[in-house]
């Protein structure tokens, strides 16, 4: 089992500043992320930006071998998609795409969908209620509470919308390592699982698909697709329990009107 790292106020700062970057390099990417560019060139910029600008370190690249510094996860791929020259973004696409980050010493990772287009009011509507299940998560974090409720109620929501919850990957503890304890599931039952404490940092990362939850992975090892083809959505951000509730470590500025809802 890996371990829970409880940081300290200095620590917590470290991390404050590594999310509030990763909150500026999708700032940097939204205008990028549009019809005809290339998941590759998105990988690209990206790279540039965080090195050049930024002067931090894209953490994905070289993490367990995977080659690129972001996922682009494009309709019916659930996570870690290869960026790639021949996927061109089109009208109608809904793609994710999941960076990390790291800055003197510690980590952030975040994931946004992107809409291209003209999307379809289905995929427009599973876009927007995965994020909902994700701050309906958020919005229960504070010390105390059980990471099994938190699961439950991301489950419970995302079956109410008559959608399904992929199993096999969940969100993780995080800090200077980036996969530290606890292991953050998506379902769970309620009053059970590990009690949020102040200090813990972690994402939550719900991946919600149209049809089933059935998934298979592709011959590169990495990229993960929907069984029946059809879509798949996913939004993450790092978190840091408080005294108060909870932090989003790697907030974006066009979410503040879901932040107000925790005040």
């Amino acid at each position: 089992m890996k371990k829970v790292v409880i940081k300290t106020q200095d620590e917590l700062a470290l991390m404050r500043e590594s999310g509030r970057l990763l909150a500026k390099v999708f700032a940097y990417l939204d205008p990028h992320v549009k019809a005809g560019v290339t998941t590759m060139q998105i990988n690209n910029l990206v790279e540039r930006y965080i090195v050049d600008e930024l002067q931090a370190r894209p953490s994905s690249k070289g993490q367990y071998d995977y080659p690129y510094v972001l996922n682009a996860s494009v309709n019916e791929v659930v996570c870690h998609g290869f960026p790639n020259e021949k996927c061109v973004l089109k009208d109608g696409d809904i793609v994710n795409i999941d960076i990390t980050l790291e800055k003197n010493g510690f980590l952030a990772d975040s994931s946004k969908m992107y809409m291209i287009g003209a999307v379809s009011p289905l995929a427009t509507r599973l876009v927007n209620k995965t994020q909902e299940a994700l701050w309906h998560a958020i919005n229960m974090v504070k010390p105390g509470v059980r990471l099994g409720d938190i699961g439950n109620a991301i489950a419970n929501f995302a079956h109410q919308q008559g959608y399904s919850v992929v199993k096999e990957y969940c969100g993780h503890g995080i800090g200077q390592e980036m996969h530290e304890g606890p292991d953050v599931l998506h379902y769970g039952k309620k009053n059970t699982g590990l009690v949020l404490k102040e200090g813990m940092t972690f994402t939550i990362e719900p991946m919600i698909n149209q049809g089933t939850a059935k998934i298979k992975t592709k011959p590169d090892g990495w990229t993960v697709v929907t069984r029946d083809k059809k879509l798949s959505a996913q939004w993450e951000h790092t978190l840091a329990v408080t005294s108060a509730g909870v932090e989003v470590l790697t907030l974006r500025e066009e979410e503040q009107h879901f932040l107000n809802r925790l005040s």
